[in-house]
């Protein structure tokens, strides 16, 4: 699964502030994690129990 296809494309989003930001519930669709891959390394995105996120390698 792609995870960028998913995500608004932050070129049309409002630039007065020059961060993308994204929910994280939207990048975890089946709310437990989300996988996101960085220069070929994966990573890890978890929503904990108590609300809290974890990033692992």
């Amino acid at each position: 699964m792609s995870l960028m296809q998913n995500l608004p494309d932050p070129r049309s989003m409002d630039h007065s502030n020059e961060t993308a930001t994204y929910d994280a519930r939207d990048l975890i669709l089946n709310g437990t994690k989300a996988e996101i891959v960085l220069d070929g390394q994966t990573y890890t995105l978890r929503i904990t129990r108590a609300g809290k996120l974890i990033l692992t390698k």
